[in-house]
């Protein structure tokens, strides 16, 4: 290809084109969750012992046909490409911005997620019919509706209270997208959006994780400088953790070795313990001094996968516990890089789940380039006026 076929693709140095990385990373975020699904829970070798080997692709319900039955996880048909709460919260918050047409806060959250979630019946995938998303979610995101509708707290302050966990994280990469290349205001909106679900550590993995996501949306970016930004903004134990798990992660080209390790080293600040299934009695309380797992696993994989979307979504699934929110942000994170979803993978989720997987990054790109073009006025007016502060002082 010429220097000038290149330019014209949007291609070359330069890497994909916005919407391509935002279609890369809502596609592979949604698959990721899909095949994370029927593992989630399961350690490694539970996962090893169930499937005849790793998980390479989409799998069936880990109890089979009984699946409406089986405990603990009955009702949820997880598995044959069926996308989870994470992916129904991801294109909940991309219809928010759809509505709002510009950057997002707390009280979008109250004013718009919230009613959505509440009124407007969908097709449930895990359910097999069309139900309101309220009845999907889980108690963690439930409290959003308990309490910014009726408790009427401010949506500032409504996380405060809830249990920390990845809930406000795993739907946070739209929040990356509108801020594409701009890691540092990724984290403000998404902590500001996160204020009104998650306190505590919960919340600072939803402001790390979009400025990831918004990292890996940079021309030239790679697998570390998506690491740096996010060691550059992130605090406390969730610094740690993500130092930790990447220092693992660098000893690593395959994540089969990794599993162990990188378990190993996000332990001391996970605070669910050993046995997923019965958290510890420390489990899911405000600290500053831990982290959540799935975000530091997340961005490990896709140090070992170099960026390639197959090998960081597998590893995220194969590493068992949280693994659909842990694909889901590994999925996202290097489908913004470019690296291509499977295609077989996006269409038998697509058709499982009964969605358009491209309707959201479609929409999202529209309201995205119109957000930017606001904050580019809003830059020039603040440039402006600023340069006519200057320029009265020197006068004076």
């Amino acid at each position: 290809m010429t220097p000038k076929a290149e330019e014209s693709s949007g291609q070359g140095n330069r890497g994909p084109r916005l919407d391509e990385r935002i279609t890369g990373a809502l596609v592979g975020a949604a698959v990721g969750d899909a095949l994370g699904g029927p593992v989630e829970g399961y350690s490694p070798d539970q996962i090893l012992e169930r499937h005849g080997g790793r998980v390479h692709g989409i799998v069936g319900p880990w109890n089979g046909d009984a699946w409406r039955t089986a405990r603990p996880i009955a009702p949820y048909h997880k598995g044959d490409g069926h996308i989870t709460d994470d992916t129904l919260l991801t294109h909940a918050l991309i219809r928010v911005y759809a509505t709002v047409r510009d950057h997002l806060d707390a009280y979008a959250v109250a004013d718009h997620l919230v009613p959505d979630l509440m009124t407007n019946p969908r097709w449930i995938p895990e359910l097999e019919a069309e139900a309101l998303p309220l009845h999907r979610i889980f108690l963690a995101e439930k409290w959003l509706v308990a309490r910014l509708h009726y408790g009427h707290v401010d949506p500032r302050e409504a996380g405060v209270g809830n249990i920390v966990n990845c809930g406000a994280a795993m739907y946070m990469a739209p929040v990356g997208l509108v801020n594409a290349a701009d890691p540092r205001a990724a984290y403000a909106e998404a902590l500001d959006i996160a204020g009104a679900h998650q306190s505590s550590y919960g919340r600072e993995a939803a402001g790390v994780f979009a400025a990831g996501v918004a990292a890996a949306c940079a021309p030239g970016s790679t697998p570390d400088t998506i690491v740096t930004a996010c060691l550059s903004l992130a605090k406390d134990g969730t610094r740690a953790a993500i130092e930790k798990a990447c220092e693992a992660a660098s000893r690593h080209t395959d994540f089969e070795s990794a599993l162990i390790p990188l378990r190993e080293a996000v332990a001391p600040y996970d605070t669910v313990g050993p046995d997923y299934r019965q958290p510890s009695l420390g489990a899911r309380r405000p600290s500053r001094l831990h982290a959540i797992e799935e975000l530091p696993v997340a961005l490990a994989m896709v140090l070992i996968a170099n960026g390639d979307y197959r090998r960081a979504v597998l590893g995220a699934v194969n590493y068992g516990r949280d693994c659909d929110s842990t694909a889901t942000m590994a999925g996202a994170l290097a489908g913004a890089l470019g690296s291509p979803v499977p295609e077989d993978w996006s269409k038998t989720v697509a058709e499982a789940s009964r969605l358009d997987l491209w309707a959201p990054p479609r929409t999202l790109t529209e309201v995205t380039r119109e957000i930017h073009a606001r904050d580019v006025h809003r830059r020039r007016a603040h440039e402006a006026a600023f340069t006519a502060l200057e320029d009265r002082g020197c006068s004076d």
